[in-house]
């Protein structure tokens, strides 16, 4: 792994905005890393409207801060691809079982598209840019960029998916063979998840690479990180959960924190 030294259109920083506006992809993480320890403490009810909003919340964080650092047309087009690609998965997923295996979702997850509720992709987006720029960060290479973000974003499901099958969101009728410590999904699902990923990653990395101050996403890759291994431990009693994950998100988490901090950009 190496990183690369930008020049050229490929390096130009994002967009140039000033003022309050820039702080709302700060507010809109406040308001997701808040969410999601009022979502722990609260119990099981009044859960759902919750997730969705913190969803939203997370989404919006990374569209944000697309938008102001990385400027309107690198936004957009990530957007298009990450909304787009999150939700031709899914349809594909339910309608033949392939990645993912044979699973359903709740009814409660809200507005459904052909079947994919809108806060599906919506959350492939939001998580699928930190790991993008984390994955960059630690690869100078297009299949590097790939591979890291793709295990890095297919890693976040180790926890994701336990946690939602636990709250009844979606689920799989038959989990045939599992993951030892994770119960009730099929380890197809992960695999399909890593498979998804690359590929997703593949085509983020396809636009242009832009230096930017990268706190924002920074922040919430790792809050998503640790937040999930202290909470699968303490509140979930789900150690296996909290190994897994721990262990395969940590394994690019932990090395992009340490790049970000032994040779900053900025």
């Amino acid at each position: 792994m190496s990183v690369r030294v930008y020049t050229g259109p490929h390096s130009d920083r994002g967009g140039g905005a000033s003022g309050w506006i820039t702080y709302l992809p700060w507010a809109f993480a406040a308001a997701t890393i808040l969410g999601q320890i009022v979502w722990v403490l609260m119990g099981d009810g009044g859960r759902t409207i919750l997730s969705i909003l913190t969803v939203v919340t997370f989404f919006l964080a990374s569209a944000s801060h697309a938008f102001l650092a990385r400027g309107a047309g690198w936004a957009f087009a990530y957007l298009g691809i990450s909304l787009g690609f999150g939700w031709a998965i899914e349809l594909l997923g339910l309608t033949t079982s392939f990645p993912f295996g044979d699973y359903v979702y709740s009814p409660e997850l809200g507005i459904t598209v052909f079947g994919v509720p809108l806060v599906i992709p919506m959350a492939w987006s939001m998580m699928a840019y930190p790991c993008l720029l984390a994955a960059q960060r630690l690869s100078a290479t297009g299949l590097g960029t790939a591979l890291i973000g793709g295990w890095v974003l297919a890693a976040w499901d180790l926890f994701l998916d336990p946690q939602m099958v636990g709250e009844g969101f979606w689920s799989w009728p038959q989990a045939s063979w599992e993951l030892p410590g994770i119960s009730g999904i099929p380890f197809q699902n992960f695999l399909g998840w890593l498979l998804s990923a690359i590929v997703l990653m593949w085509l983020l990395d396809r636009l242009p690479r832009k230096n930017a101050a990268d706190a924002v996403p920074t922040t919430l890759l790792t809050w998503v990180f640790a937040s999930s291994v202290f909470a699968n431990l303490v509140f979930f009693g789900r150690p296996g959960v909290a190994l897994w994950g721990g262990v395969c998100m940590g394994a690019v988490v932990i090395p992009y924190l340490w790049r970000m901090w032994s040779q900053p950009q900025w």
